[in-house]
């Protein structure tokens, strides 16, 4: 068997404001609150995540809720989030429905192969919607102020800056078998961006390192990245992914049971933390699909403290 990732699985970025990110992921963007849960590392911080009507894999944008500086830019992080609508014509919507909320957005625009439109939230946390024809049926949101046939999609690509390709490369190829299909140049500052892909390939599927030693070395806050996930469908095939980490000499977590899904953290040799995440058990796990969100869940290591929980939270 080869041992592929078949995409993104999820990215998990930072607020400092939970309240005002409820409201401008699910009113502005248009997603769904699927899981009002809390860090299971530190469980004084909300984890959010918003995704499409099903809780798709591949369709998850989370948050961790930590009163921290802003975030600045620079190499060694995820800098970019790719956010996949279907057509250019979706684009258009998109570019008009930022103007109406008073959210500046670059030209729509053809990127790294992709007709594009980039865009920052309230934090500064930087998105590029794709156009993606080629994309699976999307499951939208009945509730959502975005008409069903403008909303997101899902993830991908997802861009990381680097100094040095030389180091994240082998790491890439080799222990992740990603595989280099194209590169181009970067548009709004000098360096290189390397396409890699997993997988059947396609927008969802698709890795972007942009090469740059001239950029400071980034500080992660309020409106940066976390990390980035990928997908591995089942528990056979990610034990063979902590097997095959182990055996590369790559330095990681071991299993973690974080209940919707089993993890596997590592850091890449240019210091971004990425996670290998199954596709199951998913967030109907603790709850039914119809009220997902409503309340605040917790896996059953923690429902024992749950009152503890809540008491050191801000209700939201």
């Amino acid at each position: 068997m080869t041992l592929e990732l078949k995409g993104i699985h999820h990215l998990t970025a930072i607020t400092a404001a939970a309240q005002r990110n409820v409201e401008f992921y699910t009113r502005t963007l248009g997603l769904r609150l699927i899981k009002k849960t809390v860090n299971q590392d530190d469980v004084s911080a909300y984890h959010l995540f918003y995704g499409d009507a099903i809780a798709s894999p591949g369709a998850d944008l989370t948050f961790f809720d930590w009163p921290t500086a802003p975030n600045r830019r620079g190499n060694h992080e995820v800098s970019r989030t790719g956010l996949r609508v279907h057509s250019e014509a979706d684009l258009s919507w998109w570019k008009e429905h930022l103007k109406e909320k008073d959210i500046a957005s670059g030209n729509i625009k053809e990127r790294a192969g992709h007709l594009s439109l980039d865009f920052e939230d309230f934090e500064g946390q930087r998105f590029r919607l794709i156009a993606d024809p080629k994309s699976a049926p999307a499951h939208p949101w009945a509730e959502s102020p975005v008409p069903a046939e403008h909303q997101i999609i899902g993830l991908g690509p997802i861009t990381l800056a680097v100094p040095d390709l030389r180091r994240s490369e082998p790491v890439l190829s080799k222990v992740m078998n990603l595989r280099e299909v194209r590169s181009y140049p970067a548009r709004e500052r000098n360096g290189e961006i390397h396409v890699f892909e997993m997988g059947e390939g396609g927008a969802a599927a698709e890795l972007h390192v942009e090469v740059n030693p001239d950029l400071p070395q980034a500080r992660q806050g309020a409106g940066g990245v976390h990390h980035v996930a990928f997908r591995t469908p089942n528990k056979e095939e990610f034990d063979e992914w902590v097997k095959r980490t182990a055996q590369f000499g790559v330095r990681s977590s071991g299993e973690v049971e974080r209940f919707y899904f089993k993890s596997l953290y590592f850091r890449e040799p240019n210091g971004i933390l990425f996670e290998i995440a199954t596709d199951g058990p998913g967030f109907t796990a603790d709850e039914p699909l119809e009220t997902l969100g409503q309340r605040l869940a917790l896996p059953p290591f923690l429902e024992g403290r749950r009152a503890e929980i809540e008491a050191g939270l801000k209700p939201l």
